[in-house]
C-alpha cells in the first residue's frame, strides 16, 4: 500500500444572501422537479413549498433534511442549506487523518492492497489521490517528478501531455469519457475548484494523430477500455467507481474508490507475472 496524500475536500461556492429558500429553488430547478412533485415525495405541499422558496414559510430543520434528501443534495450542500436556514450543521467535516477514522483508513488499505496486483486508488470530491495500491505505482512509472508532487490528481495525471497521455493508446475516447465524467459531475455539485480542474485538463493538448489502437486479438470489450501502453505491452482496463452509502460526515461523503479490472486475459496474466 502506498499512501500518496492526504487530500482535504474544498468548499463550494453557494449564493450569499436570500435565505434557505433560493438556495432550494436552485437545487430544485437543478434536478429538473417541480414544485408538486417535490411536495408529492416530501410528504408536503406545493403551496409551502412555494412559501419555503419565496421566504413566506420558514422550513424546520427536518423539513430541510427532508427536501434536501429527496433533492439528493450533497452532504457539504446540506449543512449550507441548514446554515441558510438559521440552523446548527448537521454533517461534520473530519480530516482524513483524525484518529475517528481510523477504522475507515485501515479498511481502505485493506480493500486496496486485497485488489492487487490490478490497480485502485482513492481521490477525493477534486481527485486529489487520498492513497493507491502498487498497481498504481506501476502505472505512473515514467511520469516526471514535477507530477508527482502531493497532492497528486488522478485527472492531472492521465490527461497532461507529460504523464500518462502519451502511453494512452485510446486518448480520444478516453480523453471524451472522463471529460464527460466530470461535467456530469459539475452538473451536480456547485464546486468552483472542480469548474476550474475541468477547464485546465480540457486545455491541455491532444496529439492530432496518435498511435493507431489496433489490438493484435480483438476483443468484445464489455465497457470502455483504457488501453496503455508499459514496457512495450499494451494493457487495457476498464474502471469501476464506488462510493459510501448514506455517508454521514462531508469527507467521507467525498471519497470515491475507482478501481481498475483487466478487460483482457493477456493484460491480467501480465500484472499477476508482475508479483508472481
Amino acid at each position: 500500500m502506498v499512501i500518496v496524500a492526504s487530500g482535504t475536500a474544498r468548499s463550494s461556492a453557494a449564493p450569499a444572501g436570500g435565505g434557505v429558500g433560493p438556495l432550494l429553488r436552485a437545487w430544485r430547478e437543478r434536478r429538473k422537479v417541480s414544485q408538486l412533485e417535490l411536495a408529492l415525495r416530501a410528504d408536503s405541499s406545493a403551496r409551502h413549498i412555494s412559501f419555503v422558496e419565496t421566504g413566506r414559510s420558514r422550513p424546520s430543520e427536518e423539513m430541510v433534511l427532508r427536501l434536501a434528501e429527496h433533492l439528493d443534495v450533497p452532504v457539504r450542500e446540506r449543512n449550507a442549506l441548514l446554515l441558510a436556514a438559521g440552523y446548527a450543521p448537521r454533517y461534520p467535516k473530519t480530516p482524513l487523518d483524525d484518529p475517528a477514522l481510523d477504522a475507515l483508513r485501515e479498511g481502505l488499505e485493506r480493500l486496496l492492497h486485497g485488489y492487487e496486483p490490478y490497480p485502485a486508488l482513492v481521490v477525493d470530491a477534486t481527485y486529489d489521490v487520498v492513497t493507491a495500491n502498487r498497481g498504481i505505482t506501476m502505472l505512473l512509472e515514467g511520469v516526471p517528478e514535477s507530477l508527482l508532487v502531493p497532492p497528486l490528481n488522478a485527472m492531472r495525471l492521465t490527461l497532461h501531455p507529460e504523464g500518462l497521455a502519451p502511453r494512452i493508446r485510446n486518448l480520444r475516447e478516453w480523453r471524451g469519457h472522463l471529460l464527460a465524467q466530470m461535467e456530469r459531475q459539475i452538473a451536480l455539485h456547485r464546486s468552483q475548484a472542480l469548474r476550474a480542474l475541468y477547464e485546465e485538463v480540457a486545455a491541455y493538448p491532444v496529439p492530432e494523430e496518435g498511435p493507431v489502437d489496433e489490438p493484435a486479438d480483438p476483443v468484445a470489450y464489455f465497457a470502455l477500455p483504457m488501453r496503455i501502453e508499459h514496457e512495450g505491452r499494451i494493457l487495457s482496463f476498464v474502471s469501476s467507481i464506488s462510493t459510501f452509502n448514506t455517508p454521514m460526515d462531508v469527507t467521507v461523503a467525498e471519497l470515491a474508490i475507482e478501481t481498475f479490472l483487466p478487460a483482457d486475459p493477456a493484460t491480467a496474466k501480465y500484472l499477476h507475472s508482475m508479483v508472481g
